[in-house]
């Protein structure tokens, strides 16, 4: 299966990042021929302020003109599946950064709210705080692309290796990472991150990524960019640099057949102090 992972340079007027995903996705069809094609993080509304944020969320699927509605015509118009990144979802009082994913023929195949909230605070009192907009979900999500079983995470999850064993565990292949990872922490962990993550769990990882500049009521956020696709062995096989764009590559299954075959990590896994047996991990 080729995958296509598009790197944007979302704003805060929904309108023009719906029409830019629109084109990319479209440009890349046409130019790599993707079986499936991955956004990035919140690629509906980067920036602005609270009020813009829930102005541009969504009750999914009641609105004909919104982020939905329009990867899941994509889907179906180009017979592919499409990784919805993340956009925000109508919670109430506050939002969810949810992924919805879609089938060849436009139907839903699952939906991720991210679990992990980007809150922190830096030595001189500036930070982010997620969670002002943001409730966490609690569910981890796999789904199925013909043969491939897909794991579901969101840029900060990346620090948390306990949820990408869970989804080794219940079957995934692939780990799909759309983000909004911050310039500051990209630069030094966002391959290191990434790789790592692909390793431990013998998974091919898919991290579609805004880049650039993004106004905000605090100045301005920069995000890093350089969305890239990684293999079970930890080798990065495409990369975007700088600016708006996109990269795809082929995931080959017989290669993650090979890795586990000969390296069975899981199987070597034992149980430590203070962690859950694997039935309780693993139970629905």
């Amino acid at each position: 299966m080729r995958v296509t992972a598009i790197q944007m340079n979302p704003g805060h007027d929904k309108a023009t990042n719906l029409l830019a995903a629109e084109r990319l996705i479209e440009s890349a069809v046409a130019a790599d021929r993707p079986d499936m094609v991955v956004l990035p993080e919140i690629w509906t509304c980067l920036g602005g302020d609270r009020a813009t944020r829930f102005a541009a969320a969504e009750v999914l699927g009641a609105d004909p003109n919104g982020a939905y509605a329009l990867i899941q015509t994509l889907a179906r118009k180009h017979g592919i599946f499409i990784h919805g990144g993340s956009i925000g979802e109508d919670g109430g009082e506050k939002l969810f950064n949810t992924t919805v994913a879609f089938g060849r023929d436009g139907r839903e195949l699952a939906r991720y709210r991210k679990i992990h909230m980007f809150d922190i605070t830096r030595p001189d009192g500036t930070g982010h705080r997620e969670s002002n907009t943001y409730r966490a979900g609690s569910e981890v999500v796999t789904y199925q692309a013909e043969d491939l079983t897909i794991g579901c995470a969101i840029c900060y999850d990346v620090r948390f290796p306990e949820l990408f064993l869970d989804l080794r565990r219940r079957g995934a292949d692939v780990i799909m990472l759309p983000a909004a990872f911050t310039l500051a922490t990209g630069k030094d962990h966002w391959d290191t991150l990434l790789r790592a993550r692909a390793i431990e769990t013998q998974s091919w990882l898919v991290a579609p990524a805004t880049w650039g500049r993004h106004a905000e009521p605090k100045g301005p956020r920069e995000t890093y960019g350089h969305s890239l696709i990684c293999d079970p062995w930890g080798h990065v096989v495409a990369r975007a640099s700088d600016g708006v764009g996109f990269v795809t590559a082929p995931i080959d299954n017989r290669l993650t057949a090979r890795i586990r075959r000969d390296m069975p990590v899981l199987e070597h896994r034992r149980l430590v102090p203070g962690e859950p047996a694997a039935s309780a991990r693993t139970a629905a």
